[in-house]
């Protein structure tokens, strides 16, 4: 038999493993790069929820000709360091998306009256848990020219009133960023601002009111997976910008 170039494997799939995986942004996000070939984990702290989300990605895969979408979901508290060394034994990865994550307090209060209690869990979700997951998978992503997206808001950069803590957790998130991009030049490290989307955490900032004009996650999902596949730089994004032409 003549000899060609080998088929790819299971094991040549790129891997990525996405937080808050089981609705809004990160359930979307999860689907796009199934469909683009790569193999997914996904957790969230609700496992049944967690399960149908990974059923759904599964068959969106088999739609975009990938029946055999290698699809793992892990439930858990991403603030959870015992979950978080779970996520790291599930094997070796090539990108990790920092999706997960809090509102904080809601209704959104001013800072005068903010909880400290709920800045500190807005603060843990949002910040320490990713850079302690990223701690984790630093050494892997090295080793195979990986990448770090990382999930911030236009609340990082604009005062908007109410949004305080949630504002002040993605603008560390956002700093801590640029700083592990400085520092690990041999990955990629992106963090991009999605935009207002018509998810459970926009609706849950704004209860009572009807935010079916916001577009729905799916919309910025191929900004996001030009974003990997073509690794672009690292930097700050707007999924806006990245909409391929």
């Amino acid at each position: 038999m003549r000899r060609g170039r080998r088929l790819p494997t299971v094991e040549d799939m790129k891997k990525a493993l996405i937080t808050g995986g089981s609705r809004g942004l990160g359930r979307a996000l999860a689907s796009g790069l199934a469909a683009a070939g790569y193999a997914v984990v996904i957790d969230a702290r609700d496992p049944r929820a967690l399960g149908r989300a990974a059923d759904a990605i599964r068959a969106d895969a088999r739609r975009a000709g990938h029946a055999g979408a290698d699809v793992t979901a892990l439930p858990g508290d991403i603030t959870d360091p015992a979950h978080r060394a779970v996520l790291c034994a599930a094997g070796e990865i090539d990108l990790l998306v920092n999706n997960a994550g809090t509102l904080g307090a809601a209704p959104l209060p001013a800072l005068a009256d903010y909880p400290v209690g709920e800045l500190r869990a807005a603060f843990e979700a949002n910040v320490i848990a990713p850079v302690a997951l990223t701690q984790l998978f630093l050494p892997v992503l090295r080793e195979r020219g990986g990448a770090i997206l990382n999930i911030t808001s236009d609340a990082a950069v604009e005062p908007y009133a109410g949004w305080g803590g949630y504002g002040a957790a993605k603008a560390a998130i956002e700093q801590a960023s640029n700083v592990l991009a400085a520092e690990e030049t041999a990955i990629r490290v992106w963090w991009v601002d999605p935009g207002d989307l018509r998810t459970d955490m926009h609706q849950a900032a704004f209860p009572g009111e009807d935010i079916s004009d916001r577009p729905l996650p799916e919309s910025v999902v191929p900004a996001l997976v030009r974003l990997v596949t073509e690794r672009l730089p690292s930097g700050r994004y707007r999924a806006a910008e990245l909409v391929p032409a």
